[in-house]
């Protein structure tokens, strides 16, 4: 995995469980790689691939099972979505806002774009 500079690894780690959710490649109720699995995997520290999974685990998105590993949680689409849902406002929007109030485009002109989208899909 090509790491980037501006966000740290465990946090690229964290998203890379998002979008193995989110994509379907891990599954509610499966066992996820091991710490050392997705370290080896990803080239990194375990130590590193350990505290994202304690995030994941204190969100409620994976949960252990003394002995076998670590397994996604039932609910963990759901939570992830939620998550990303409150990202993407709190961060995302807030610099699309930004960038909206420079360039002078309007919620309207959004409104608009986003319909024709929608009436082109």
């Amino acid at each position: 995995m090509e790491f980037r500079t501006d966000r740290p690894i465990y946090r690229q780690i964290i998203d890379y469980a998002f979008a193995c959710i989110l994509g379907g490649g891990w599954t509610p109720g499966q066992k996820v790689p091991s710490v050392r699995e997705l370290a080896v995997e990803m080239a990194v520290n375990s130590h590193t691939v350990l505290k994202a999974y304690e995030h994941l685990q204190a969100h409620g998105i994976i949960v252990p099972r003394r002995g076998m590993g670590f397994f996604l949680a039932d609910d963990a689409p759901e939570r992830v979505r939620a998550d990303q849902r409150e990202e993407f406002f709190d961060d995302t929007l807030a610099d699309v806002f930004a960038r909206m109030d420079q360039l002078g485009i309007t919620i309207d002109d959004i409104i608009r774009r986003y319909n024709n989208r929608i009436k082109n899909a």
